[in-house]
């Protein structure tokens, strides 16, 4: 049985011009560096959909409004959905050691599933990672920086081999001691997510996330290397023998990622998602309770951020991912939400990481503090470009 779509489908489209102030403020986030930006938000004056900036460099038509983008590190709060909902049919403890579901990799049996989903195993992260003195140790050659990004685009990883290259790395801290955000964590839940289904992970998401909510835009991509159309286009700047290089790289293999950040959506379905998500769609009450429930020192749930803003509480996940970046904001009932999408120029200093903070906290403040300039925690997330 479908779940009924949230209260979008009912609502009628806004002009631009009835949200002046949003139009501005997606412009002035083009104007501080982005090629473009989607911009959706539902509340109590209905939905806005617009767009500034351009489709692809050079270009001067705007992004398409629903287009299709890589949305990064939003895909671990679909992942800890899939999770919740097992757990919910009794095929999973969020309390078992992970090593029980997954004996073959030798994990720390001390780890268990309620840690991968809230980055507090300590276990390395495969795209990279720092040792306690500062000491950048580099994961896979996927997100070397520079060119070696470009050449590696379309390699295929599998999930195992992430896991264990991670697994060859010391842990970072005694498991449920502190917080440390690991794409390995989630590469570790697709695993178990299969292991325990006997299906693939891609599958499960369509059984139970997509198929259910009628998430048409949305894509688990696995190897495959297209974005659907309509799509704005990422880009991906470095240097080769002194020459600055700009790369068109929306075509890549993001098994790299894995569950990690591999989703394709749109930022109807994202909005869709949260939306029905939160309000109690998709999980259980006392479930979906612990997933926004946060560990003290990030904020973070399982699968999600928890924000204090000066307009309240918001749940969310934002992910950057080699020119793509996905936002998703939702108050705790799911009752006003915003998603956005940007595509831009990465590169290896990344460059923008302090305007995308800005924009996001421009677009929180607009639509969740009435304008004001009040302060939001920020999410203690990357966002370029290992989402």
């Amino acid at each position: 049985m479908s779940i009924p779509l949230a209260d979008q489908d009912k609502l009628t489209p806004r002009p631009g011009q009835d949200r002046p102030e949003l139009q501005k403020t997606i412009q002035e986030i083009v104007d501080s560096g982005f090629v473009g930006v989607q911009l959706r938000v539902h509340d109590e004056r209905g939905e806005w959909v617009g767009s500034a900036g351009a489709r692809k460099l050079g270009d001067t038509a705007k992004p398409p409004t629903n287009g299709h983008v890589r949305v990064g590190s939003n895909t671990k709060t679909f992942t800890a959905t899939l999770v919740l909902q097992l757990v919910a049919e009794g095929m999973i403890e969020l309390d078992t050691p992970a090593d029980d579901y997954l004996p073959e990799f030798g994990l720390d049996r001390r780890i268990t599933v309620r840690m991968l989903l809230q980055h507090t195993s300590g276990v390395f992260n495969f795209t990279g990672d720092y040792d306690s003195d500062g000491t950048y140790v580099p994961g896979i050659p996927a997100t070397t920086a520079g060119q070696e990004w470009v050449d590696n685009r379309f390699h295929t990883y599998r999930p195992e081999e992430l896991v264990r290259l991670a697994l060859s790395k010391p842990a970072r801290f005694e498991p449920g001691t502190d917080w440390s955000y690991s794409n390995t964590n989630y590469v570790l839940a697709r695993l178990l997510i299969e292991k325990v289904t006997g299906r693939t992970y891609a599958e499960e998401m369509q059984r139970l996330i997509l198929g259910p909510l009628g998430l048409t835009g949305t894509v688990a991509p696995t190897t495959q290397t297209e974005v659907p159309e309509p799509h704005a286009h990422a880009y991906y700047r470095y240097e080769d023998a002194g020459q600055q290089k700009t790369v068109d790289v929306t075509r890549h293999n993001p098994s790299w990622i894995s569950s990690g950040g591999d989703m394709i959506s749109t930022t109807r379905d994202l909005h869709t998602f949260i939306s029905a998500l939160l309000g109690g769609k998709l999980l259980p009450a006392p479930l979906l309770a612990e997933m926004c429930t946060p560990e003290p020192k990030a904020g973070y749930g399982l699968g999600v951020f928890v924000q204090n803003t000066d307009g309240g509480i918001i749940i969310t996940h934002n992910g950057g991912i080699a020119g793509h970046a996905a936002l998703m904001y939702s108050t705790p009932d799911g009752s006003k939400t915003l998603t956005a999408a940007l595509n831009y120029v990465d590169d290896a200093a990344l460059s923008l990481a302090e305007a995308f903070q800005k924009a996001t906290q421009r677009l929180v403040n607009e639509v969740f503090c009435g304008g004001q300039t009040g302060q939001a925690d920020e999410a203690a997330e990357p966002t370029q470009p290992t989402s």
